[in-house]
């Protein structure tokens, strides 16, 4: 589609964006997606909502009791616009690189960005110097707004080419100390809705890390898709969530959503799963965003009880195991929304609450998008087929200026690495990661079902299953397993297990290979990083006492 005039002085983002012939078809088919050709998604979320919902409003609120109104976000947001422009020179369309743990300095400056017509580029708090370093050079950030406490990492990274600004520090230069010598008065830059808002990078699960791309229509579009019909959120909902908002799926929970609709957000730094419970009780949460481990380790507390405030729960991140569903609805009586979303496409894209929810299934396609299953070859399949997950709709992929934007994009459809099958009512069911589908003597096998079945024994904390390269089977299935504390990892153990797993699913499918290690690997936005299991099992050469063939 034809892009409208930017406003971006720089124009590196659009400069980047992969060639017309490799973007996903979008379509806007809800009424709610006809947005202007001239938008910036700063002034929708907190001008707009200062309008529509009042300035005294409660905007951001933290566990140590801090609440900021809309009125006090806005003039924050307007600050921070202020000090890019007028101390750092930042025109529309450079970038700007945030990094800082969930709070709401983080979003003024978020909003504050995108106010001042740049692209955000928000980082995981917990990177390293040398992945930061990646990102800048990929990025090109002409400056950096980092929270005190996490600056080495990201100076080392910067060095000399790009200038970093502390939030919360305690010098006359730090970020918060320059906003309190602005007005807090500030014209928005006229973005246009196609214009690049931010820069969202992948979660790295399979490897080297991608860049993805969002307009500012895209921000807008997943809270009047998802959110909307699925959430349905009102004024008074509190929303609450773990993943950080240089996760997608943290940024629409925490900032998109509620603003959109004049709810509030309470932003937790980190938070243990019960620490999690224990805010979201204090604040009288509504809305909560978290992991499926999560909600079982707040049960394996038992403390369900501090979850009576909410109304609606939502699950991503991960595959969802129907045990966690069911143990979750039969201690709380929430029904756990379910639901499958991608950096690519900005945040969930099938889904179902409510009495929509079937036992299993992940949900159907939520509306404004369209899904279905595609073969090897790009064709459609029919119902009850197994095969790859393929969606349109108002938000799709377009990397930066990356060669695999060709193998994401198919025929204009998003094609996910998700294998799903769907059934005649258009209910999507989960299999596998298409990367991370076992195949076994001539046997299919999804690792999230052994992973499903492993978790049911009281001895596991968590676990990952993947294949391990066999001559005689092709693959095996081998499990890393974290066992609670004061289990002894010993044969017998091992045995016991894998024994339980018979007894669970079909045998073929239980763990040949067992491993316990003490922690599983993890990306910072809490994701498995399956790739890094595979990777140990080709280079090490296995052990008696790690495996069991």
């Amino acid at each position: 589609m034809e892009l409208t005039p930017s406003a971006h002085q720089d124009t590196f983002a659009r400069d980047n964006l992969p060639p017309a012939a490799q973007w996903p078809k979008l379509e806007f088919t809800l009424p709610e997606l006809q947005y202007p050709q001239q938008l910036n998604a700063a002034t929708a979320l907190i001008d707009d909502a200062v309008r529509s919902f009042g300035a005294e409003r409660p905007a951001l609120l933290t566990p140590g009791g801090s609440v900021w109104s809309y009125g006090e976000l806005q003039r924050r947001a307007n600050q921070v616009a202020q000090v890019l422009v007028e101390d750092c020179g930042i025109v529309p369309g450079n970038r700007v690189m945030l990094r800082s743990p969930n709070n709401p300095w983080l979003v003024a400056a978020w909003l504050g960005v995108l106010k001042a017509g740049a692209v955000v580029v928000t980082i995981m708090p917990a990177l390293r110097a040398n992945e930061i370093r990646t990102l800048m050079e990929l990025t090109r950030p002409a400056a950096a707004l980092c929270d005190s406490r996490f600056l080495d990492d990201l100076a080392e990274a910067a060095g000399d080419g790009v200038p970093v600004l502390a939030i919360g520090g305690s010098t006359r230069t730090d970020l918060v100390a320059r906003c309190a010598a602005k007005s807090g008065e500030f014209t928005d830059v006229p973005t246009a809705a196609d214009d690049v808002a931010l820069l969202g990078p992948t979660s790295g699960t399979t490897g080297t890390p991608k860049i993805t791309m969002h307009f500012h229509r895209d921000i807008l579009a997943n809270a009047d898709t998802f959110a909307r019909h699925i959430l349905q959120p009102t004024p008074q909902d509190v929303f609450a969530g773990s993943p950080p908002l240089a996760f997608t799926f943290g940024l629409g929970g925490l900032v998109v959503f509620p603003l959109r609709f004049g709810a509030a957000a309470l932003l937790t730094e980190r938070a243990t799963p019960l620490e999690l419970a224990q805010a979201v009780h204090a604040a009288k949460a509504t809305i909560l965003f978290t992991a499926p481990t999560a909600y079982k380790a707040i049960l394996k507390e038992s403390a369900e009880g501090l979850l009576t405030s909410l109304r609606t729960a939502v699950s991503a991140g991960e595959h969802l195991p129907p045990e966690t569903w069911r143990a979750v609805h039969e201690r709380t009586g929430l029904k756990l929304v379910n639901g499958i979303g991608a950096t690519e496409m900005l945040h969930v894209f099938i889904s179902a609450a409510g009495e929509d929810i079937r036992s299993g299934a992940t949900g159907t396609a939520v509306p404004g998008y369209r899904a279905t299953i595609l073969d090897e070859d790009g064709r459609e399949l029919g119902p009850n087929a197994v095969g790859r997950l393929a969606v349109i709709g108002p938000t799709g992929c377009r990397y930066l200026n990356d060669s695999r934007q060709a193998d994401y994009v198919v025929d204009g459809w998003n094609v996910t690495g998700d294998t799903f099958s769907r059934d005649e009512d258009g209910y999507f069911y989960y299999q596998a990661r298409s990367d991370n589908m076992i195949v076994s003597s001539g046997y299919n096998i999804g690792a999230p079902e052994v992973e499903a079945a492993i978790d049911q024994h009281p001895d596991v904390m968590e676990n990952a299953v993947v294949g391990r390269p066999d001559e005689d089977r092709g693959s095996v299935v081998c499990a890393f397993i974290v066992l609670r504390e004061g289990v002894a990892a010993d044969d017998a153990k091992r045995k016991e297990i894998q024994d339980f797993v018979k007894q669970t699913i079909a045998p073929y499918k239980y763990p040949r290979q067992v491993n316990f290690v003490d922690a599983l690997p993890r990306n910072p936005s809490g994701k498995l990083q399956h790739f890094r299991l595979r990777a140990q099992l080709a280079a090490d050469t296995a052990t008696p006492e790690h495996q069991n063939a």
